[in-house]
């Protein structure tokens, strides 16, 4: 059971990293962020540090160095989004 256990936490990890990974070196990329929705990112990213907090406090550790990756492309994301948003009102 905890060979099963192991596979789908890594596919979900594999999953969630490569959801959000390219998206962020996308966005570094173009700085194209009018398809964004904020409060999607927002909420997916909080979501990802919560998973860091309980990761943490259950000691595990693929769950929190899956969310990290997963907030941090998350803050990128948002930090160009909110620059692009500022700048276009300017």
């Amino acid at each position: 059971m905890d060979l099963w256990i192991n596979i789908i936490g890594t596919a979900a990890a594999i999953c969630m990293i490569c959801g959000y990974v390219p998206q962020a070196f996308h966005t570094i990329k173009t700085r194209e962020t009018d398809a964004i929705a904020m409060p999607t990112f927002i909420m997916l990213g909080l979501g990802s540090v919560f998973f860091v907090v309980q990761g943490a406090m259950t000691a595990n550790w693929p769950l929190v160095v899956t969310n990290t990756i997963t907030t941090v492309a998350s803050i990128i994301i948002v930090f160009i989004k909110i620059h692009n948003d500022r700048k276009k009102r300017s």
